[in-house]
Order: C-alpha cells, then sequence, then structure tokens
C-alpha cells in the first residue's frame, strides 16, 4: 500500500508538551463580569441535600478511626457451606473441588 505524495508530505505531528500561547483574559471571563452577568437573570442550581447527609459519613484517607467501634453480626457456617483450606473464604458445597486428609478446597484455588 503505498501513500500518496501530498499526504506524506503534509502530515505534522502535534507537540502536546510545547508551551500554548496565553491570551489576554478579555473582560467577560473575569470572575466580577461573570458574576455581574449571571446576578440579574440567571437561574441557580438547586442541591437536593437530606439530613442525613453530613461530613460526618465521608471517610477520607488517612482518617484516624482507632475511637471508632465496629459491630459484626457473624453467621456461623451453614450446613451446605465449607471453608475452603486454601483460601479460607465460606463457600457454598457445590463449589467443593477437592477434599483431602479432612481437608476441603474450593473450585478456585484448584483452578
Amino acid at each position: 500500500m503505498a501513500l500518496r505524495s501530498n499526504e506524506s508530505e503534509h502530515a505534522m505531528a502535534t507537540d502536546y508538551d510545547a508551551p500554548r500561547k496565553q491570551e489576554e483574559e478579555s473582560p467577560a471571563d473575569s470572575l466580577e463580569a461573570l458574576q455581574a452577568s449571571r446576578s440579574g437573570n440567571a437561574q441557580t442550581a438547586v442541591i437536593d441535600v437530606e439530613e442525613n447527609d453530613t461530613a460526618e459519613g465521608i471517610d477520607l484517607p488517612g482518617a484516624d478511626l482507632s475511637n471508632e467501634e465496629l459491630t459484626v453480626i457473624v453467621v456461623p457456617e451453614q450446613s451446605d457451606e465449607f471453608t475452603c483450606s486454601s483460601c479460607f473464604l465460606v463457600r457454598h458445597r457445590s463449589q467443593v473441588a477437592r477434599e483431602k486428609d479432612g481437608l476441603k478446597y474450593c473450585r478456585d484455588c484448584e483452578g
């Protein structure tokens, strides 16, 4: 497949790392001008905030949770379940792939 001479001569790569030209700020782009233009007949967005939505419900990365208590209900292993001896996850008995020396292994670990 041959390229036409016109296409190969005019194709130019774009340098995305090159500094961009800074255009002078127009008066309409200033914060004061935008606020002034919106203050007359602009519609404001309404945010629906429930009473339960507070900043306390947000966990920040690195937050100190040492004084927090976690309440979990532990359900014992059911009669149709087993604990894999490799990954220690509780699986349904249909997931048993191998049983050796009384230890059961799931399909994921044996796969």
